[in-house]
């Protein structure tokens, strides 16, 4: 990625790509209770439970051919986690950052 595109994306990131004070779908999110959705039974929340290990794994194989320097990238990424200016920082934010570095030491040990 050049530094113009990173500029780019962090940029995006940082403003969360024009973002409603709610967050990305805040405008979708408040048409929901017009919708009547239904509660996910726990039948789909272990489905989508399952699906989120499987794209971990997937992720993990990829990362593990990644080059060192992708890799920093995503080290690089995970330490511009921030909130919005207008906001604190959220715990589980805190946490995700944490997760992509994890993520990226363990594709280390995979790596041949």
């Amino acid at each position: 990625m050049t530094h113009d595109k990173k500029d780019i994306a962090v940029s995006r990131w940082e403003g969360e790509g024009g973002a409603l004070p709610c967050g990305p779908q805040e405008a979708l999110a408040a048409t929901c209770d017009e919708w009547d959705i239904p509660a996910l039974s726990d039948a789909e929340l272990i489905q989508l439970r399952i699906r989120v290990i499987a794209l971990e794994n997937i992720v993990l194989s990829l990362l593990s051919k990644a080059s060192n320097e992708q890799l920093e990238h995503i080290a690089e990424m995970a330490d511009l986690i921030t909130p919005r200016p207008d906001a604190k920082q959220h715990p589980l934010t805190i946490h995700a950052a944490t997760q992509m570095n994890h993520m990226v030491e363990r594709a280390k040990h995979f790596r041949s």
